[in-house]
């Protein structure tokens, strides 16, 4: 399992268009994009104004925020929301991940740091063990620890207070979220993929803050192909601004956008290579489908987590790939998308959502 995860992330981090993060380097890029109020934010409105409604009420009541659960695909700005809430409180944000807390020490010792008022950003909350969980709960409801000292007849329990603080959890993976630990969220929202048109706006913004120059086509272009993530968009800025740089004048216009996607095999719908072969394995080796996805990865010898979260989700997203229960299937857009002649299945009577669990392996 451990090796299947590092596996993921490597993956993640070598792709271009993966939307998982490209290192300390490029988070310390995004960093100084990040827009650090809600006024600044672009794109997921409503979600937007559910949050300024909390922290506005909350700060009138002279009272942390409610706790928020934020769950969707990996870089759509989880963690950016968790800085722009914090901002707008006026406190400080403290990061961290589900596995990294692996003691209840680990946790007890972060808790015990915040002010009143603090944001505590958890990443992969969905990772988190039952144990934290259990020290996490009466932390998220009545802000206390509860620590158990020695063992056995001379055990004891330690009540430790803790300020008030607000808990923002993120996950990419909803369903592996343990229901007494979604229940005490007050806010639970979905992000979606942003919009080319969102897109285009940060990137503009982002483009002024880079002092780039750059062609308003060239940056719709760049949008369309960002797979509704600024992650990705600000990752194709970059790249682009050095093909500019070294084969053209600098300037970032049209055919220089073109090329630089041409050249990292990017196509029109922002699918790489990775994504082409993952369709065209359901394609030319199983017709299409359905097909479970402990097959593809086998045939294309990867790990089944990294096709689930690092592959699948924007081609589920856009529809070039459905899930039933009989299993994946690749449809009739995938077919034209790659050039290839649509076959479609005689089985049409699974029509039918897919259920975890229930696939074909």
């Amino acid at each position: 399992m451990v090796l299947s995860i590092a596996k993921t992330v490597v993956m993640a981090r070598d792709r271009i268009v993966g939307p998982g993060s490209g290192g300390e380097e490029e988070e310390r890029y995004n960093y100084a994009l990040r827009p650090l109020k809600f006024a600044q934010y672009v794109g997921q409105q409503s979600l937007i104004r559910k949050l300024k409604i909390a922290v506005d009420a909350a700060r009138g009541r002279k009272e942390p925020v409610d706790h928020v659960l934020l769950h969707g695909p990996p870089g759509l700005g989880k963690t950016t929301l968790a800085h722009v809430v914090a901002n707008e409180v006026g406190a400080q944000v403290h990061v961290t991940n589900g596995p990294a807390l692996t003691k209840p020490a680990d946790l007890v010792g972060i808790l015990t740091k915040l002010g009143r008022g603090d944001v505590l950003f958890i990443d992969e909350i969905h990772r988190l063990s039952a144990v934290i969980e259990e020290y996490l709960y009466p932390a998220m409801e009545d802000f206390k620890v509860d620590v158990t000292l020695d063992q056995g007849a001379h055990a004891r329990v330690m009540t430790i207070p803790v300020q008030p603080f607000t808990l923002i959890g993120a996950t990419t993976r909803l369903g592996l979220l343990t229901g007494p630990m979604r229940g005490r969220f007050g806010i639970s929202e979905h992000i979606e993929f942003y919009s080319p048109e969102a897109l285009h706006e940060i990137l503009v913004a982002n483009a002024v803050l880079l002092k780039l120059v750059a062609e308003e086509t060239a940056l719709w272009e760049l949008a369309r192909r960002s797979r509704g993530t600024p992650r990705v968009a600000n990752r194709l800025l970059r790249r682009v601004r050095d093909f500019a740089a070294v084969e053209g004048n600098g300037k970032v216009t049209l055919p220089i956008t073109k090329s630089a996607l041409e050249l990292a095999a990017i196509d029109e719908k922002g699918l790489d290579d990775q994504d082409r072969t993952f369709l065209r394995t359901m394609i030319e080796v199983y017709e299409g489908g359905p097909v479970g996805i402990e097959a593809v990865a086998a045939t294309m010898g990867e790990e089944r987590d990294t096709l689930e979260d690092v592959i699948e989700p924007y081609l589920l997203q856009n529809a070039f790939v459905t899930r039933t229960r009989q299993g994946r299937r690749a449809t009739k857009l995938a077919y034209e998308h790659l050039g290839m002649k649509y076959r479609p299945s005689n089985d049409r009577l699974d029509t039918g959502l897919f259920e975890p669990g229930a696939e074909v392996k």
